[in-house]
């Protein structure tokens, strides 16, 4: 079976903490440092303040793009996956995707409030993945999105596998986490799901996409019983 790089890709950006958003003023590129969140289907959600200048930037020219990384492998930081999404910037209002990056970033409900801050989404065009040295991958806006029926049937289902995991298998999430503590799922996806104890938010990726309720819960069996291997 061919690899799928997308499904990499969005991993990689999945897992991230922060990553670089690229956007130009005048022609003049202009690089920053974001906290991102990704929705279920694959766009990206930035939380932004209009005093800052790529916010302004923004919305004068939407086209921009992202940059996430992961751990090298080595000394070299070229080893290190990364991946670069390019894609059309919009300022939105929705509850819902709020709330999902507020999940990733919890210890900004400090600031969430603010008058000055509003809810961007990217919606990802292309993008590059590479995978480690001299190991590149172009991507096409198909290959980027998951799949949308599993999308909606994973969103249809998501409070109710939440609700379950956290009543019955708190054990399997601390397992998962790896750390002392109480751990709780506080988002799920196809390509894996978020737990958090307070302010600190973890991410654990499924090994390949999967399509409904049924999957996550195979996928957490699979993932408790290697980590119990371990």
């Amino acid at each position: 079976m061919e690899p799928d790089h997308g499904f990499a890709a969005r991993c990689l950006f999945r897992a991230a903490p922060a990553c670089t958003l690229a956007t130009q003023g005048d022609g003049q590129p202009f690089a920053s440092l974001v906290t991102h969140a990704m929705a279920p289907d694959g766009s990206l959600l930035l939380w932004l303040s209009t005093l800052s200048q790529h916010t302004r930037q923004l919305a004068r020219e939407p086209r921009c793009a992202l940059l996430a990384q992961g751990t090298p492998t080595g000394p070299n930081p070229q080893t290190a996956p990364r991946a670069t999404l390019t894609g059309l910037a919009e300022q939105i209002d929705d509850v819902g995707l709020k709330a999902r990056w507020l999940a990733r970033h919890p210890y900004a409900a400090l600031y969430a409030d603010f008058g000055d801050f509003a809810l961007w989404r990217v919606t990802p065009q292309s993008g590059l993945l590479v995978g480690g040295f001299a190991a590149a991958h172009r991507l096409r806006q198909a290959d980027l999105a998951p799949d949308p029926a599993a999308v909606a049937i994973l969103a249809a289902a998501e409070a109710e596998i939440i609700a379950h995991v956290n009543a019955d298998h708190p054990d399997t999430l601390a397992l998962l986490a790896g750390r002392e503590g109480a751990w709780a799922m506080v988002a799920v996806d196809g390509d894996g799901f978020d737990m958090a104890q307070s302010d600190m938010v973890l991410r654990h990726a499924f090994p390949a996409p999967v399509a409904d309720a049924d999957g996550v819960r195979r996928a957490l069996i699979l993932a408790a019983r290697a980590a119990r291997g371990k």
